[in-house]
Formats: structure tokens, C-alpha cells, sequence
């Protein structure tokens, strides 16, 4: 194997385990040769975990590579700690070759470190021994001399300098705990480096075992134990559009909800309050979650109207003291204040929710404060939890380093942080329209009779996400049912916080002649459009009035709600009435930021659940054509003479949805390539 080969697979290996880092957190290095191809000549190199990787999915490609000579050649021309940050741009002089990660802030720690391979990590119980009040104590009495307490110092050249010297100084030393941070450790072959990785944490894993008192975070506080989970469950989904809402102040989050026995035990405790307002410390932890989290000061039985109306005061709050903490710390030259809502939100008795631009960045947010329990129950164990001080997690959420790789990231996209829920999602029309909104970058949830149908779009759609569900998620939801609508509704609140963008999809269609249609068919093509798209419309309106950030309800109505077609009174009357609901609520939500817009397609055959399933062989028979020439025939008679397809509705979906049409609501746009007698008039 290569150098690199054993790098990733040290990598991979380590980031496996949420016991030894985080998600993204962390990373790894190796020194090795390689011939020059300008000179011929071996060069010394060190390929590192580039910025912003994940060791458990890291590829080559993932992995700076820098010259070593030049790298530690570097320590001739640092102007000191108080310029250190210079350093960073100083990295790019020592790139070997084309291509590679960017390097990150941690790059000086591996390469001025004389070690042949060096692991940097974020465990919970290296964090716990880091934050402990007497951790320099807890590190000699766990390792004795083979590991060394480093002081917290904010990452960057010094503290590579400061680690290289301890090793140097220490040559039975097989790594260090940073305070306040995490861990280090290093040797000659990657396998003895990741072995004394391992050794430290386990050894710190089972000194809190053996040592750590039962309940650290104190006695159960009556009131606030765990709602039963079932009641758990309803009570997250009531509160969360409300939770979102707020959490969305400054821009549109999306949240996660956690409801496990990590964070539920922490809320039931007496001690949870104290600790909380003491915040996170490892920076990898606070860059997520912000410096501390909203908590709940209610019993979880507490009635949900007092609930709810003590969070908007909380949050009132929290923005406020948020607002003071930058005014405290900000100096000149500090980023703007980024915004001053919560990224975790603590409900006793019911659980977290956790908020982000995205849903794994919302999800990775509420993991990264589960490592921060682990971490505080672990330092209050065997001492007491003592963070880093404010000024200096100050110094790192608004470092310039920080806010120049903000920069960097792409631009989100048009629906990005957006919740789409999209009826009869599984084929046709509702399989097209949530791919694209996908592809903008919704969170889609796809709901269909047809469950089956529903997992396979959604598993398409999260295929190459890091989670399948971070993307898009099923639900069974037959549209006549009260009970089915309110349990999709309630899993995608659950699933991504709530709901911003409704397609009125779902949909049938019996083509009969008057006196053929039976008082059954009348019923049934109107209880699935027009009462259903009512009843979604409704429900959903409920969610985006409590999240208050507006929203976006869209009927897919039909070319039939105003063009008099032979032989389907059922269905063309039922999109009739589809296309008055649209006026109606377009109207009615006006005031609540809510557009509501309709799309009248035409003759969608391709792909169309409604024509499979028996009504492209009932109109054929009414045109006199072959069925599988029945899309030819619609589009022969447009006026564009163009076939429409189901990607054609989706478009026109994301045309009024995604930015460009803000002042737009109770539209009907055709999608029909041309059919004058549908002419809106």
C-alpha cells in the first residue's frame, strides 16, 4: 500500500466510530517521499485532510499535499501569535503539484510535529478530560507521561509550534490533550498512530467509567421526565413550525428533531439549566451549534398554548443576549453579526431541534450537541465542565478565517432551506415536480397512495446524499383521509421542521359520458381533487401560518377546468372547482405571505399514472386513435405542436416557486402547447 492508501484507510478506520470524532471533525496526516517529476529528484511531502472533510468519507481528492521543507521552512518568517492567521495563505507556497483540498487551520500542527503520521481528533472523552476544571491533573493521572496537557490555545501556527516542542521535549509522549479542544497523537507508522489514538481514548472512556459519579448532571426534576413516545412525538410535531419559525428569524432554517435517551435524561436533570448556559467548547462543536442553545424553562406537561407563548419570550431573549455578546467581543474589523437566532432548541420532556441552511447541516448541528452532553456529563463526572472562555469562542465564531471559508462555499440554491410536500408524488406529474424541486435544492417529501412508489422517488432523489433522508422522504397518504393527510403532514414537520411549498398533485380521472357517470364516480373524482387538494390545503395552511415565513401552495389543475371536452363531466367539473379553491385561498392567505397558484396542463401521456391506469385508452377511444399515438394526437392539435411531458408541469411549478414570481399569486399558468379554447379569459 501507498502512503496515501494507509492514510485513508487509518482514515476511514478512525471516522467509522463516533466514539473517536465527529462528523467532519478532526483530521489526519502522513510524511512521506516522492520523486520530483520537475527535478527527478525525492521530494519530502505531508498529504493532510484537507479543510472541511470528513475522515470517514475522505478520498484522495479530500487530502492537501504540501512540500515538507517548505512548509516547515515557514517558521523562519512567522511574525508571531498576534499575526499567526498569515500563515494560512503561506500554505499555498507549499502545495505540491495541481488540485488537492484546501489546507486547513490545523495543517501546521501535522507538519511542524516530527512524526511520520499524526492524527488530530474530537472524541467525547478526550473533549470531557479538555474541559474539565483540573483536566491538566485528570491528563497525568489517566496517562501518566505518555500523554502531555496542552493548554487551550486557538488552532493555528502557534499552537503547532507549541505541540511540536512537547514532543520534543517528551520523547515517550504518544500524543497530547488540548485544552479546551480535543486530542493528538502521532507515530512512526500509521498503524502505531491510530493505535495511540485509540489508546487515548480508551483509556479517558474508561477512566470516566471507572471514576465518574452516576449522575452527573444531578437528580430528576419532577415535571420534567420524558413524555411517553407516542405523546413525545405528537408534542415535537405541534411545536416545531412554531419553533422553526422563530429559529428562521434572520433567514429560513431547516430543522431536525432529536428525541433520544442522551438528550432527554440531560433535560430531566437539575443541572441541565447551569450547564447549558455554559455552552459548548471544542470549536468544532460551537461553529455548529452556536455558543449555547434556547432551553425550555417549562414542565414537558406544561399546557402547549403557555409553551408556545414562553418560547416567542425566550426567543425575544435569546436574540437579545445573542446581540449583546457580539457588542461585547466585536472588534474592529470583526464579520458582521451573522445572525442571532438559536441553531438548538431544548424542549424538556420532548427533546432537541436543531436548525441549519440545510438538513444535514441541521442534523449534523444536533449531533454535534449530543457529543457536547456526552462531553459535559463526562468532565462533571470526575470535576466540573469549565469551557473555554466567551472572548475566545468569540475569537473563533468570528475569526476571519472562519468567515472567509463562509465565503467560499457555493451559493445556496433557489429553494434551498424550502420543505416541499408534493401529493401523488410517485409517478407522473408529482414525480417530475419533486425531482426538480430536488434538484433546486428542496427537502421533498412525496406523498402517494402508493408507498412503494413513493420510497422509490425519494430513494432516487437522496441517492447521493451522505443520508437519503437529508434530501427527501415517503409517506402513505391517500388524500380523501383526514387521518392519513394529518400523519404525512406530521412526518414531514418531524422529518425537516415543517412546510413551505405544497403541490396539489394527486389525482384520477374516469372518462364517462353523462349518462354513463354514476353518482360513485362523481364522488370519488371529487373527494381525491377537490376535497382532497382541500383538505392538504387546508392542513398545510395551519403549518405555515404557525411557522410564519409565508409559503407557497400550488394546484395542478387541468386545460378541462375551462375548456368543455366531450365525455368527462366527473373530472373536468372536479378541476373546475380545483381552480376556484385557487382563487379562493390566493385570496383568503394573502395576508399570511401565502401564494397560492394554479397549473393547467394538457395531455401529460407520457409517464402519467391517470393514462396507465385506464384513461389514456378511454380517450383514445373517444378520438379515434391508437393509445400509444395518444400524446402525437394532444400535441397535434396545440398550437405549438409540441408534446407535453411531466418535467414540462415540473418547470412551471418551480417557475412560480422558485424566486422570480414573489408578487404572484391566484395565476393560473397553461402547460399545454397552445389551446386556444383553454385561453384564459
Amino acid at each position: 500500500m501507498t502512503v496515501v492508501d494507509d492514510l485513508l484507510k487509518r482514515c476511514h478506520e478512525l471516522g467509522a466510530d463516533p466514539r473517536n470524532t465527529n462528523y467532519a471533525g478532526g483530521n489526519a496526516s502522513a510524511k512521506g517521499s516522492q520523486t520530483d517529476p520537475v527535478t527527478g529528484e525525492p521530494v519530502d511531502l505531508m498529504w493532510v485532510k484537507g479543510s472541511g472533510g470528513d475522515l470517514g468519507t475522505l478520498t484522495a481528492s479530500g487530502l492537501a499535499v504540501l512540500r515538507l521543507d517548505r512548509l516547515r521552512a515557514l517558521i523562519n518568517v512567522y511574525p508571531g501569535v498576534e499575526r499567526e492567521d498569515e500563515m494560512v495563505a503561506a500554505f499555498d507556497f507549499c502545495a505540491h503539484g495541481k488540485g488537492g483540498a484546501a489546507p486547513s487551520i490545523d495543517t501546521a500542527m501535522h507538519g511542524l510535529v516530527e512524526a511520520a503520521h499524526v492524527d488530530h481528533l474530537h472524541p467525547d472523552s478526550g473533549i470531557a478530560i479538555a474541559t474539565a476544571a483540573d483536566g491538566a491533573e485528570l491528563t497525568r493521572a489517566i496517562f501518566g507521561d505518555r500523554v502531555a496537557w496542552v493548554p487551550w490555545r486557538r488552532p493555528g501556527f502557534q499552537l503547532g509550534l507549541d505541540i511540536a516542542a512537547i514532543k520534543t521535549e517528551n520523547p515517550q509522549a504518544i500524543g497530547v490533550i488540548l485544552g479546551g479542544h480535543g486530542i493528538t497523537a502521532w507515530g512512526e507508522t500509521s498503524a502505531e498512530c491510530q493505535a495511540n489514538s485509540l489508546e487515548i481514548i480508551r483509556l479517558a472512556e474508561s477512566y470516566l467509567a471507572a471514576h465518574g459519579k452516576t449522575e452527573p448532571f444531578g437528580p430528576v426534576l419532577p415535571g420534567y421526565e420524558a413524555l411517553p413516545a407516542s405523546g413525545r412525538q405528537a408534542r415535537a410535531a405541534a411545536l416545531f413550525p412554531l419553533i422553526r419559525g422563530l429559529a428562521s428569524t434572520d433567514r429560513p432554517q431547516v430543522g431536525h428533531y432529536t428525541g433520544t435517551d442522551v438528550v432527554l435524561d440531560f433535560l430531566s436533570r437539575a443541572e441541565h439549566p447551569r450547564l447549558a448556559a455554559l455552552g459548548t467548547s471544542c470549536p468544532d462543536h460551537f461553529l455548529r451549534t452556536k455558543i449555547s442553545p434556547l432551553v425550555l424553562d417549562l414542565p414537558a406537561d406544561a399546557p402547549l398554548d403557555q409553551v408556545k407563548d414562553r418560547l416567542r419570550d425566550l426567543h425575544a431573549a435569546y436574540r437579545a443576549d445573542y446581540a449583546a455578546y457580539y457588542e461585547r467581543n466585536a472588534v474592529e474589523g470583526s464579520p458582521a453579526m451573522r445572525g442571532a437566532d438559536p441553531a438548538i432548541v431544548l424542549v424538556p420532556g420532548v427533546g432537541m431541534f436543531s436548525f441549519g441552511a440545510d438538513k444535514q447541516t441541521a442534523r449534523v448541528a444536533g449531533e454535534f450537541y449530543v457529543n457536547a452532553i456526552n462531553v459535559m456529563r463526562g468532565a462533571e463526572s470526575v470535576s466540573a465542565y469549565a469551557p473555554i472562555p466567551e472572548a475566545e469562542k468569540f475569537r473563533i465564531e468570528y475569526w476571519s478565517l472562519e468567515e472567509a471559508k463562509l465565503q467560499r462555499m457555493p451559493k445556496p440554491k433557489p429553494l434551498a432551506a424550502r420543505v416541499a410536500f408534493v401529493t401523488g408524488g410517485g409517478s407522473g406529474i408529482g414525480a417530475a415536480t419533486a425531482r426538480r424541486l430536488a434538484a433546486e435544492g428542496a427537502c421533498v417529501v412525496i406523498a402517494d397512495r402508493d408507498l412503494g412508489a413513493a420510497q422509490k422517488i425519494a430513494g432516487e432523489l437522496g441517492a447521493n446524499a451522505l443520508r437519503a433522508s437529508d434530501v427527501a422522504i415517503a409517506v402513505a397518504a391517500d388524500v380523501t383521509s383526514e387521518d392519513d393527510i394529518r400523519a404525512g403532514l406530521a412526518a414531514a414537520v418531524l422529518a425537516f421542521g415543517g412546510v413551505d411549498l405544497v403541490v396539489n398533485n394527486a389525482g384520477l380521472s374516469l372518462s364517462k359520458p353523462l349518462l354513463e357517470t354514476t353518482a360513485a364516480d362523481w364522488d370519488l373524482q371529487h373527494d381525491v381533487m377537490a376535497r382532497g387538494s382541500f383538505l392538504v390545503s387546508r392542513e398545510t395552511a395551519r403549518i405555515m401560518i404557525e411557522q410564519n415565513m409565508g409559503g407557497d401552495i400550488v394546484y395542478i389543475s387541468s386545460k378541462n377546468s375551462l375548456f368543455a371536452g366531450p365525455d368527462n363531466i366527473a373530472y373536468s367539473a372536479a378541476k373546475a372547482d380545483q381552480a376556484h379553491q385557487v382563487r379562493l385561498l390566493a385570496a383568503e392567505l394573502g395576508g399570511h405571505g401565502i401564494r397560492v397558484n394554479g397549473i393547467n396542463p394538457d395531455g401529460v401521456v407520457r409517464g402519467s399514472g391517470i393514462f396507465a391506469s385506464g384513461w389514456g385508452a378511454n380517450r383514445a377511444a373517444v378520438y379515434g386513435v391508437q393509445e400509444d399515438k395518444l400524446g402525437e394526437f394532444y400535441a397535434q392539435r396545440t398550437l405549438l405542436k409540441r408534446e407535453v411531458l411531466p418535467e414540462h408541469v415540473a418547470n412551471a411549478v418551480y417557475a412560480l416557486t422558485g424566486g422570480d414570481l414573489t408578487h404572484t399569486t391566484g395565476l393560473h399558468i397553461p402547460v399545454d402547447a397552445g389551446v386556444a379554447a383553454a385561453f384564459l379569459r
